[in-house]
């Protein structure tokens, strides 16, 4: 690489010495075969050292761009270098969409899933609960194709990029589907905790904004799925929170422009679901992110728990927001076996303040067997997330055999998943 890379939050600087973009699958298979040390680069929005490697880097942005749909089996095979942003208005247009998505469009599918990403809904599973087959190079340079039902797919999709370089990914399409949005405000905490099943099933997707103040939860965006003739408007309180009487952002103060169009304008579900526009750059990345799954009938007391943190978290907060994930059955995904809350946290750029204020959010949580976002900052140690997945060691006996020599392996991996001798 001619200069050092980093990521989209410029907290990590790849390590690798080269950036490699072969331009097709044969390619990729001949840059990986004859490797000792390779990893998979998105489009860069993890927060830790997931992706880093001290081999070659290498994207898969390059291979031939494809979104093909399979009307009967009712699902999309899509290159895995795109973005969200880049299949979803191809699948509108042909009348499908997918059940859900982050709140980014900016992301890159394959990375997404590889993380246990996700949006939000109380029936809604993270992204990667869409994947039907995954398709990979493999450490010998072999094509690898798993589908469900396969004995290992379910260790193949939230992979941490483990098994080999993913090429392919088929997922699950549905119709597709109009959407309407709008934002209350200051909804006061009581309210929260007494009604949180209730205020979250209120529409197909609902986010709780809260800066962990004193006061009220600052924001609740409520997305519903608009069926024809809707004519549902939303009243001007709800649950004790006013209707926003203009479109908002999350983070005080940024411009409201670069969020989804709100106050109930009804529009496709691509751009509705996310927050954010593709055509905009959300922030400029000087943030670091962190995010704790919790089982969703946990909830208010683990937002109590971290109400008692308040006066730690909210003066190195930027927002932080809170979503619903239905559960699912991939090994690794932060959801797996449980439906879920996610308590999502976006900090000011202060490594050295934050991590400290994590460990106490971690011990905070800790009692209800909080699972950390694999692509976000988190300081657990291996020994604690051993003991959160049930597959933890089925997931390591699968990376031992499709990957032996360890050329997939990189320093996050040797952290959560050491081999003897490493």
């Amino acid at each position: 690489m001619s200069a050092p890379h980093r990521n989209w939050a410029k907290n990590i600087t790849f390590g690798a010495q080269r950036l490699l973009t072969p331009t097709s699958v044969e390619e990729l298979r001949h840059v990986v075969g004859p490797s000792s040390g390779i990893r998979a680069l998105g489009t860069r929005h993890s927060f830790n050292d997931i992706a880093d490697t001290r081999g070659d880097l290498v994207s898969v942005a390059g291979l031939p761009r494809a979104v093909d749909i399979d009307p009967a089996a009712g699902t999309a095979t899509v290159s895995a270098g795109l973005r969200f942003g880049e299949i979803t208005g191809a699948l509108h247009e042909r009348g499908y969409a997918l059940h859900n998505l982050g709140s980014l469009p900016h992301i890159s599918v394959a990375g997404a899933c590889a993380t246990g990403t996700h949006g939000s809904g109380v029936a809604n599973r993270s992204l990667a609960g869409a994947v039907r087959a995954t398709e990979f190079v493999g450490a010998d340079g072999s094509l690898i194709t798993l589908e469900r039902g396969h004995p290992d797919f379910a260790g193949s999709v939230v992979s941490l990029g483990a098994l080999g370089i993913v090429t392919r990914l088929t997922l699950d399409l549905v119709p597709t589907f109009d959407v309407r949005q709008w934002v209350y405000e200051a909804m006061p905490r009581d309210h929260v905790l007494g009604g949180f099943e209730e205020i979250m099933a209120e529409g197909y997707s609902v986010s709780l904004f809260t800066s962990w103040s004193d006061g009220p939860v600052d924001q609740v965006w409520v997305k519903r799925a608009a069926e024809d003739g809707d004519a549902h408007e939303a009243p001007a309180q709800w649950r004790g929170a006013v209707l926003a009487d203009g479109p908002r952002h999350p983070v005080p103060g940024m411009p409201p422009a670069h969020c989804t169009v709100q106050q109930g304008v009804r529009g496709p579900w691509h751009e509705r679901l996310p927050h954010f526009r593709l055509e905009f750059t959300p922030s400029s990345g000087d943030e670091l992110q962190s995010e704790y799954f919790v089982a969703r009938h946990d909830a208010p007391a683990a937002f109590e728990a971290l109400e008692r943190l308040r006066d730690r978290v909210a003066p190195l907060l930027l927002i932080a927001e809170i979503r619903t994930v239905a559960a699912d059955d991939l090994w690794l995904s932060p959801a797996q076996g449980r439906d879920c809350v996610a308590f999502h946290f976006t900090w000011k750029p202060d490594t050295a303040a934050v991590t400290p204020v994590l460990h106490a959010v971690e011990e905070a949580l800790a009692p209800f067997g909080a699972r950390p976002h694999w692509g976000k900052v988190f300081p657990m140690g291996p020994s604690d997330l051993r003991g959160l997945y049930p597959d933890f060691a089925r997931f390591e006996e699968l990376t031992a055999r499709y990957d032996p020599e360890g050329i997939f392996r990189n320093d996050f991996l040797r952290r959560f998943f050491p081999r003897p001798g490493e």
